[in-house]
Parts: C-alpha cells; structure tokens; sequence
C-alpha cells in the first residue's frame, strides 16, 4: 500500500490545507511515491452531532464543543490508521504545516518497532507529544477509533488533553522524531515542516478578528480563570480577544504568500475562491496587496 499524508482541516483552515498538498509534492523529490487526502470535518457527522455539548478538557467539563471553532479538526488526527485499513505507513499533519523539506523521507523512515512517532510539545514535559505531526504504524493501532474515543470525552470518560497528547498511549509505542520534523513558528536550513503553530500570528490572519478559543492559561488563578468562562458564556467565545498580529519572521509571510502565488498560478486556488476566504476573514483582507511584493519561491 502506498503510503499516504493526511491532512485534517475545517473551512476556517481551508486554504492552509491546500496549500499544505501544494508544498507536500513540491518539495518532494519523489512525490509520485505518497498520496495526499484532505479530511475535511463536514465528512465526519459524529463531531457536529456533539455541537454545544460539554466535554472532558484538562479536568475541567466546561468546554463546549463548537464546529466552528479554528481547531475543530483536531479529533481527525486519529482517523487516518481505519481509513488506511489498518494497514501500512501515513502521516497526519494540521493544516497550518507546510514542507519545506521532503515528506517522503518521513514516510520511508525506520520507525524501529514504534507505532506512533511525533516530537515533544516541549522538553520540560515528558510524555506529552505533539500530535499535530504523527508518523503512523497503520498496521499498530488497531486500537484507534476516532468516533468512538471521541464519544467517551462527552461521557466524561476520556480527556480530551490526554488523548491528543498521546497520554493515553503506552510509552513503549511512542517514538519521537526530531524537531525540524514540526518545528514550532521556525524556519532555518534544517526545518522540515514548517508549523504556523502560534494561531494569533498566522501569516495569512493578520489583522483579523481572532476566532479561535484561547488555552486555559489560568489554573492556577481561580478568579481569572471564573472571569474568561463568564466572558464566553455571557459573550461569545471569541468575544474580547483581540485581532490577530504579524508574524514576527518576516520570511514564514514570504514563504506562505509564494505558495499561495504558485497556487494561484496553476488553478489550485482561484482568484475568486480567495476572495470568498476573505470575505469570510479566513485569510486577511490585504492579500492581494501581500502577494504583489512577495517574490517566487526558489524553485
């Protein structure tokens, strides 16, 4: 079985997701070699049919479960081993990750007996990985079922901060790739895959209302902490927070916008596709203007 990259996104990351295919096979030196799929969220009727239901989330049942909020897709990252059948090698990848190296040494590399391999969210917290990138043992992980573990988050069975960071998971089955193979709002000569990871400086948002649901920085401050949960239910989710700022590496703007140019070029992306994105503040109002003093990447 050819092995397969995933990528998991919603409408709100719609253009990050084809621009993420885009970089997949143009950075690769052997791109007939792997597939590329879009899951896309309106394909999986059990995370809408949970809308405004409360779930299990860093030990707090105050979470609601909003399709449309930025990461809604992030339950989708456990699909790809029951949609290859449970069977051979695949990549699932977030929306906001582009190549910037080839894939296909990922795909094609020793997993030495691990089923699951991703970096670490951080050095200072073992255990916990960063699934946004997971290199997949299809064949190890009969185990995975989206639908149902999804499920158990609503009965309050299973948190939902264990399982996307593999806590879950025995150890023994977790490998860890080096860094550059999902590096965090990095671009140097070693960077892999590129992760627009930081949501309030992602380069195609900038100057955007913020639409996302901000992590809960304030255990440790039960007041504060009571006062953001009001300001949701009182307010709105995304009500207050802000706008969305520049990234501060002007070079990950360059690299995203020359994609976007290539996109446009050859019809992956339509003018008037781009101009819905807009419309829709999925991507910033000054795109055209963006594109216009971007140079071609190098080829």
């Amino acid at each position: 079985m050819r092995p397969r990259v995933f990528i998991h996104t919603n409408d709100k990351q719609w253009i990050g997701a084809l621009l993420s295919r885009h970089s997949l096979k143009r950075n690769s030196a052997r791109p007939d070699r792997f597939d590329v799929e879009i899951l896309h969220v309106d394909d999986f009727p059990f995370l809408r049919e949970r809308e405004g239901q409360r779930f299990l989330r860093g030990g707090t049942r105050h979470r609601v479960w909003r399709m449309d909020d930025l990461q809604s897709f992030t339950p989708l990252r456990f699909v790809p081993p029951a949609r290859m059948g449970y069977a051979g090698r695949a990549c699932v990848i977030d929306p906001d990750i582009f190549a910037v190296g080839d894939i296909y040494e990922l795909l094609s590399r020793d997993m030495a007996g691990a089923a699951v391999m991703a970096r670490r969210r951080s050095e200072r917290r073992d255990g916990a990985a960063a699934t946004s990138v997971m290199l997949l043992d299809c064949s190890a992980l009969r185990d995975w079922d989206a639908e149902t573990q999804f499920a158990e988050l609503f009965r309050f069975e299973r948190d939902y901060k264990d399982w996307i960071e593999l806590r879950d998971l025995d150890p023994e089955r977790i490998g860890w790739l080096e860094p550059e193979w999902n590096d965090f709002d990095r671009l140097t000569p070693e960077t892999k895959l590129l992760h627009n990871t930081k949501r309030r400086t992602q380069p195609w948002k900038t100057g955007l209302p913020v639409d996302f649901v901000p992590a809960d920085k304030f255990k440790r401050i039960p007041p504060l902490r009571l006062l953001m949960r009001l300001r949701a239910e009182w307010l709105g989710e995304h009500a207050l927070l802000g706008r969305y700022r520049s990234h501060p590496d002007r070079n990950q703007e360059r690299f995203f916008f020359g994609l976007l140019r290539e996109c446009l070029d050859n019809g992956v992306v339509s003018e008037d596709l781009l101009r819905d994105e807009m419309r829709r503040n999925h991507v910033r109002h000054d795109a055209f203007q963006v594109l216009e003093r971007t140079p071609p990447l190098p080829t």
